[in-house]
């Protein structure tokens, strides 16, 4: 019981560490902003990467919590942080970023959900 304790203290601290550095990752001005290209591959993975992280780290820390919420809630964070970009003016607000981030919110439930599947068998 106790050890169950801990690794879900662990999970729910991973989680919200992560969710503030994506966060202030996304949110903090840039000096030197790359070239505004049509579409940059790897800055579409990057979102992925990040919001799938966040999307598996919740599922695990908060497990009886619908993995539907959690999708919503973490697309919702992450169209709300490319309005803030927008509205901020020194960075880019930019609804392909909103698009990446709910893929990886997408891909990283999938994976929860194959992960729990394959525990329970």
């Amino acid at each position: 019981m106790k050890f169950e304790l801990s690794v879900a203290m662990l999970l729910k601290w991973l989680f919200w560490i992560c969710f503030l550095g994506v966060n202030v990752l996304a949110l903090s001005p840039v000096p030197y902003l790359p070239p505004l290209d049509i579409f940059n591959w790897w800055d579409k993975a990057q979102h992925a990467i990040a919001f799938g992280t966040l999307a598996i780290l919740a599922s695990f820390a908060y497990p009886r919590i619908s993995k539907y919420r959690v999708g919503v809630l973490l697309c919702l964070q992450g169209v709300a942080i490319e309005v803030l970009q927008y509205v901020g003016g020194y960075r880019y607000g930019d609804w392909q970023d909103a698009v990446a981030d709910a893929v990886g919110v997408l891909l990283g439930l999938v994976l929860v959900k194959l992960i729990f599947k394959r525990l329970l068998y």
